[in-house]
């Protein structure tokens, strides 16, 4: 007998999540029904569930780092789509026809809606990808076999840190410091492994996140636990003096993007990935450095389906194992205890499996 039930997390507001039993979804004429497989926790889940979100409104389905199975498709999309594809989801679903959809930054639409924020996401037994998104082009198709669900999941954050790090041009031979050692800044270093980086040294006030990025075989050449010595004293000793040539801050510190510009070198590069909190976001910037040593600070948010296409591929070839971010996996049911792990920097990235 087909089921009619599915189980679903709901936020009902800051500190309150149940879950609910409710109808699966029909799909319309122009969307698909997914049955979700995994759906990896974000950081950014954990502060909506935390604090609240304006652009998210209770009741909602959170959860944008998806893997899951097409199970039913619309009617109108039957020559594109078929049941059973293995996908994954761009998570904004961009207007498409602002000044910078029209140049292909679909993260920087005028007017998004995310999957998971606007949309019922992915704490759920089943989701619609509605016709926006897949007008938009948001469905990923993976045809790699091999890749598990989760591993899938990993697609979403990988892909926001190759648009992170496509400002920066990462050449062969270059020193990377890394402020942050969580899931992203391990990402971050991968991608910098296999741009060819020469010396990659990851900052953490935590020396058992350090110690967490050492065990999962992240490839960093230097660990700095910045609560035991000055991480800007230290790095000038790693590379001569000179300071690095890249410079990612991949964690909401103030202080670690201040020490950001006192360490990149003449020509730098520097990636303010993280963002800050709205209620206190400003820096001392010694605008002096920029200007003599010819320094280039950017910024990072989210990414687009050119990036989700790139991770895949990476992911796919072994070129980022995927495998390594993963530290924990739940039910759930039990997607609080998922949460508690994300925010006590107990592990990399907690997976939601189905």
């Amino acid at each position: 007998m087909e089921r009619s039930k599915m189980l679903c997390a709901v936020y009902l507001g800051p500190g309150r999540m149940e879950l609910e039993e409710r109808e699966i979804p029909e799909p319309k004429d122009d969307e698909l029904l997914v049955r979700v497989k995994s759906c990896a926790v974000c950081g950014t889940d954990v502060r909506i569930y935390t604090y609240g979100q304006k652009n998210v409104i209770p009741p909602q389905i959170i959860g944008h780092e998806i893997a899951g199975v097409i199970e039913k498709v619309g009617r109108n999309l039957k020559n594109d789509y078929k049941g059973g594809e293995r996908i994954t989801v761009v998570t904004c679903v961009s207007c498409g026809k602002c000044r910078f959809c029209e140049k292909g930054w679909y993260n920087l639409c005028d007017t998004p809606r995310y999957i998971g924020y606007y949309y019922p996401g992915g704490y759920a037994e089943y989701m619609i990808v509605p016709e926006e998104a897949i007008k938009g082009g948001n469905i990923i198709v993976v045809e790699e076999e091999k890749l598990s669900f989760p591993e899938i999941s990993m697609i979403e954050p990988l892909s926001c840190c190759i648009n992170g790090q496509e400002y920066l041009n990462i050449s062969a031979g270059e020193s990377v410091v890394i402020f942050g050692s969580g899931p992203i800044g391990c990402m971050h270093s991968e991608l910098a492994a296999a741009a060819g980086a020469g010396k990659i040294i990851m900052v953490d006030i935590s020396q058992k996140r350090l110690n967490l990025a050492k065990k999962q075989n992240i490839r960093i050449t230097d660990f700095i636990d910045s609560s035991l010595e000055d991480p800007v004293k230290k790095i000038l000793e790693l590379t001569s003096g000179q300071g690095a040539d890249v410079v990612i801050v991949a964690c909401s510190s103030k202080e670690a993007q201040e020490q950001a510009l006192q360490i990149v070198s003449k020509r730098g590069r520097v990636s303010f990935f993280a963002g800050l909190s709205k209620d206190d976001p400003y820096i001392k910037l010694d605008s002096n450095i920029i200007h003599y040593k010819e320094v280039a600070v950017y910024g990072a948010f989210a990414s687009y389906k050119k990036q989700y296409e790139k991770a895949l591929e990476l992911i796919s070839l072994g070129k980022v194992d995927a495998k390594k971010f993963i530290t924990h996996e739940f039910r759930l049911n039990d997607i609080l205890s998922a949460f508690e792990v994300t925010k006590s920097g107990e592990g990399l990235k907690s997976v939601i499996v189905f």
